[in-house]
């Protein structure tokens, strides 16, 4: 029984390692970093940027599979931290504000990276050529972004990750 979970262990890391190796030479190779440092202006920063991507990454993979200790807010009721009374309402408002951050950010990565994977690719000049379209492709992309926007917020307040329709 032993050899099998050292076995597991050692396919779980290493197959961990060829996929955060893919996921990073994705960033990489699209220059997703060195962008959001440019325009931030913190060039001189960009170490400090590219560590805290993968902190992130790494704060995100040991809660997801070491989620059974990542119940801060189960700890925070439980000993009811904010006073007998407050608790339960504190602690909704933070953990609604920080879902809203996290959400925020999340949606702002996952925005930038594909549309520098699609930069990467030419796929929107070669896109546009294509069907010739030569006019208000800013106005095109906006309104995509402005439709997956309403879709995610349909999606999350209508509780349709629950049932699956509307």
């Amino acid at each position: 029984m032993l050899i099998r979970q050292i076995f597991m262990a050692v396919l779980g890391i290493s197959f961990g390692f060829v996929v955060s190796g893919g996921v990073f030479t994705v960033l990489l190779s699209v220059g997703l970093i060195p962008r959001f440092a440019g325009k931030m202006h913190i060039a001189k920063h960009i170490f400090i940027l590219e560590e805290m991507v993968v902190l992130g990454t790494l704060v995100g993979d040991f809660a997801s599979v070491f989620s059974d200790n990542a119940y801060f807010g189960e700890w925070i009721l439980s000993h009811d931290v904010f006073g007998v009374s407050l608790t339960g309402t504190v602690w909704s408002m933070i953990g609604n504000a920080l879902m809203i951050i996290f959400g925020l950010f999340s949606g702002i990565f996952v925005g930038a990276l594909a549309l520098a994977i699609a930069e990467m690719l030419d796929t929107i000049p070669i896109f546009s050529r294509r069907i010739g379209f030569r006019h208000g492709l800013g106005i095109a992309i906006l309104a995509v972004a402005l439709g997956k926007l309403v879709g995610s917020l349909i999606y999350f307040t209508q509780s349709v990750y629950l049932y699956g329709g509307v």
